[in-house]
């Protein structure tokens, strides 16, 4: 026996034993989730949704929070402004592994449905989950998510901040949100290595941006401007 679910905005074709990688779904390893929206039974006496099927529904076990893998864009400019550089982005999703597959009798289970984060309830799901605690990173090798800047400050110092918004792509909004995670002078960027740009990026959702704006070299040429 098969089915046909939907979730994410998109459709799956699974059977018990399977393992899926779907759209971030709100829930923690080992929680066991039921998915609702079934569009099709498969089997000896087929059954086709209109456009889901009433009471049927595909039981799974959540195995891990996972991204997917990074996809990289490239850009080039011709002559005089002519550059290279990379932004990468990884989705987040849910690898969960089928249970069960219901063909009727799914609302009186009470197994947690299956929610995505993109919803209300979904974020407040995993808002009150606990955090997993961080993976060491193997020895010789820089951790995935970067490391924190050992440079950030509570306050600017002598209480007048550098006006970051000189750096290309940051708005009263974007110096705002540097503010409050402890950068206010150029400096502070321009010492910036790979791994603390990387931890800061997914910090504060950056999605590349630090590098692909060129934030370092604008940096270092503003806060040597000040000496």
């Amino acid at each position: 026996m098969f089915a046909v679910l939907k979730t994410g905005g998109k459709q799956y074709r699974v059977q018990a034993g399977d393992v899926l990688r779907v759209e971030r779904i709100a829930a923690q390893a080992g929680d066991k989730v039921q998915f609702n929206e079934i569009l099709m039974l498969g089997g000896d006496t087929p059954v086709i949704g209109a456009p889901v099927v009433d009471g049927a529904a595909v039981q799974a076990e959540v195995i891990d929070q996972i991204k997917a893998d990074k996809v990289i864009h490239y850009v080039k400019r011709r002559r005089k402004h002519s550059s290279q550089r990379t932004k990468g982005h990884r989705q987040k999703l849910t690898l969960v592994r089928v249970t069960d597959i219901l063909a009727s009798g799914a609302e009186s289970t009470g197994v947690m449905a299956a929610i995505g984060t993109g919803s209300v309830s979904g974020f407040a799901i995993e808002a009150a989950a606990p955090a997993k605690p961080a993976k060491a990173a193997k020895a010789g090798a820089a951790a995935v998510e970067g490391s924190k800047p050992a440079n950030l400050l509570s306050e600017a110092r002598d209480g007048k901040a550098d006006d970051l918004k000189k750096i290309s792509g940051v708005g009263p909004k974007l110096e705002t949100l540097l503010n409050e995670n402890g950068v206010f002078h150029f400096d502070q960027i321009a010492a910036w290595n790979a791994a603390e740009i990387a931890y800061m990026d997914d910090q504060l959702s950056f999605k590349g941006r630090i590098e692909r704006d060129g934030w370092i070299d604008q940096a270092k040429q503003f806060a040597a401007e000040k000496e």
